[in-house]
């Protein structure tokens, strides 16, 4: 699915696609191209998996939105094998039954919804935990699959618990040195701009106590320079 959407998967991302687990975290650096795989993966669950319902859960309604763009745009390039039926800002049905829902996170908007064959959370650090418990429910008789995929966020949350507890998780760690799209000058300018604490959890996967912050996050969200190309679908 990827090679046919114009996409060159590395090896991390080869894994990743051809995983058939259950419950699978995805802790990466910024751009590194998580949103990516896992877009492409709820295109082929809709594809090759007729009747299948497909969620799509980000923080925000922004969010929402590009992680759909980037889903409907791996649609596109594929090859549109299964036609639609409908195609709107955050939704996308098949003729083959199949739907592709994308929502924010608040847990009014997921509440309903049932049997999913794959649910996506993206950027899972931000996601509410009570957000998160509302939605695993939606997995018990469609024995779905669960990504939950972001970058760290301090030592905090269900998505961290997840990772460092001993449930069966299927895990993948991929700091900005395991993607050769990042070139080495920007993450020496990183370093310099952000400091060692930022960097560390942007672009090293790191969990790292709030207490030992040296800045607040709004200093270093103005001075953050997405200098970084995503890949466009």
């Amino acid at each position: 699915m990827a090679r046919a959407a114009g996409l060159e998967p590395d090896e991390w991302q080869t894994r990743f696609l051809r995983s058939t687990g259950s419950r699978v975290l995805l802790n990466c650096s910024r751009q590194a191209g998580k949103s990516t795989m896992a877009a492409t993966q709820a295109v082929h669950t809709a594809i090759y998996e007729p009747g299948s319902l497909v969620l799509l859960l980000s923080p925000s309604l922004r969010q929402s939105q590009e992680l759909f763009k980037k889903a409907i745009s791996c649609y596109h390039a594929a090859g549109n094998s299964v036609p639609t039926t409908t195609e709107s800002a955050l939704r996308l049905e098949l003729e083959n039954g199949s739907r592709i829902v994308s929502l924010p996170g608040k847990e009014e908007t997921v509440r309903g919804f049932s049997g999913v064959k794959l649910l996506v959370v993206d950027e899972a650090a931000r996601v509410a935990a009570d957000l998160y418990f509302a939605v695993r429910p939606m997995l018990a008789v469609s024995r779905g699959r669960l990504l939950a995929l972001s970058t760290p966020f301090g030592t905090r949350g269900w998505w961290f618990d997840a990772w460092r507890s001993e449930e069966t998780w299927e895990r993948y760690e991929v700091p900005a040195t395991d993607c050769p799209r990042i070139k080495r000058e920007f993450l020496e300018e990183e370093r310099r701009t952000l400091g060692e604490w930022w960097f560390a959890q942007e672009y090293e996967c790191k969990f790292l106590d709030a207490e030992t912050q040296p800045f607040g996050r709004e200093d270093v969200e103005g001075a953050f320079e997405e200098a970084v190309e995503a890949w466009a679908l």
